[in-house]
């Protein structure tokens, strides 16, 4: 296999695919709970909106984890972060599945949230690397793909498999794939330590960068405005769409492959134009979510917009990861788990302004407002990065790596190493 910074067009690495496997898993978990919530209640002997905790508490668990885990093995070789992720993700479940104790179990979502904060952060860096300059956006957007996935497939068959098995099954079934991916990952990924050079403080440097934090202002606002619609999309589509209740899962469907849909878009066309395509999807999204207000009240329409929303929105979120960590430099790793952070940020501050919307005036059409509103807002960030100009030399990573021979199926040494312009 080519290195990554000659790897073809169209073409990615084998660890990538990896990596999004290992979003799906973690993105099943954090969303298949929405559908497990009655059982765990009853079994975990809390009301439902106590469980609904067990959601709350892992957001926050990304939002702050994410972060301090990705500080806390900064020095450690990038494989056995992964590895060890992985590890605690499966423990954690597995805890859970054997607890009756309500706290323990929330106790358990947190740790198996750092958990996920450590991969996604160390998986978007060698994902870029690993696919080179002219695939680095394509490669975020396959890795989020994993996440994506995760609600299309992932948590209609976690939902579905708890109905018969309890909500320990889909724990149980969580816990075995994610020791799985841990065998994988160890089996296949190279060993690559840290350069010596790298440290707590070289991470903190890259977030002078002006240019890092509209990007990941971009990704607070374009989330945000998605999800606040999405979190409350249901009475939308029954009471106002007059769908009937036992088809909203199918619309639920046509978001996700919208998502999927938009994670691919946006990953191959963001190595090309970022700019171009970011702006152009956050105009489509405000008109969307904007569409929506006044034509909501006939199915097909609400139908297609929901799925445009998501189509639209979705595209952004690979090329905004990416620059975020190619404005990085040298120190990556904290960039890349302070993206994660901002999407989390966006979905709790936009469902939280939307439920508020819902409230009030607005009603159904509230969120969809709130929605719009935030869209719209990504623009500034993206027109200032656009203004501000790309083209100043940044760095993917680069990392001196001690890599293991070749392995089949993984990179070959020298593979994580490349530089580029951004254009």
């Amino acid at each position: 296999m080519p290195s990554a910074a000659g790897t073809a067009p169209g073409k990615l690495p084998f660890v990538v695919r990896v990596l999004a496997a290992g979003t799906f898993l973690m993105g099943t978990s954090e969303f298949v709970i929405a559908g497990l919530l009655p059982d765990m209640a009853g079994d975990l002997g809390v009301s439902v909106s106590d469980a609904g905790l067990l959601i709350s508490a892992f957001a926050i668990g990304m939002i702050v984890g994410g972060p301090t885990m990705a500080l806390a093995t900064l020095r450690l070789p990038q494989r056995r972060t992964l590895v060890l992720a992985l590890a605690v993700f499966a423990i954690g479940h597995v805890v859970a599945a054997l607890s009756g104790s309500f706290t323990v179990v929330l106790v358990a979502r947190v740790v198996t949230a750092l958990a996920t904060g450590a991969f996604w952060a160390v998986g978007f860096v060698i994902a870029t690397a690993a696919a080179g300059p002219g695939n680095a956006t394509r490669a975020v957007g396959v890795m989020m793909g994993g996440l994506t996935l995760a609600n299309v497939v992932g948590v209609p068959i976690g939902s579905l498999a708890g109905q018969f098995t309890g909500w320990r099954g889909p724990f149980w079934a969580l816990a075995v794939l994610s020791a799985l991916a841990a065998a994988v990952i160890g089996r296949f990924l190279p060993t690559v330590e840290q350069r010596a050079e790298g440290s707590v403080r070289a991470e903190f440097r890259a977030l002078r960068q002006g240019r890092l934090w509209l990007a990941l202002g971009a990704a607070v606002l374009i989330m945000g405005g998605v999800l606040a619609t999405y979190t409350y999309i249901t009475p939308l589509l029954t009471d106002r769409a007059h769908i009937a209740e036992g088809a909203v899962p199918l619309v639920l469907i046509a978001f996700g492959v919208g998502a999927v849909g938009g994670n691919s878009f946006g990953g191959r066309l963001g190595d090309r134009r970022p700019m171009v395509t970011t702006v152009t999807a956050a105009a489509a999204t405000a008109l969307v979510l904007l569409l929506l207000i006044p034509l909501s009240d006939a199915p097909v329409t609400a139908v297609a917009l929901v799925f445009l929303m998501a189509l639209t929105g979705f595209s952004i979120n690979p090329v905004v990861t990416s620059l975020a960590v190619r404005f990085a430099g040298d120190a990556p790793t904290l960039t890349s788990a302070l993206t994660t952070s901002a999407y989390n940020t966006g979905i709790a501050g936009g469902s939280a302004l939307a439920g508020r919307a819902l409230d009030s005036s607005l009603g159904l059409t509230g969120p969809a407002l709130v929605g719009a509103v935030l869209a719209a807002l990504t623009l500034l960030p993206l027109i200032a990065l656009a203004v501000s100009g790309t083209g100043r030399t940044t760095r993917i990573v680069a990392e001196h790596p001690q890599v293991a021979p070749p392995v089949r199926g993984c990179l070959p040494p020298g593979s994580l190493e490349s530089a580029e312009r951004l254009r």
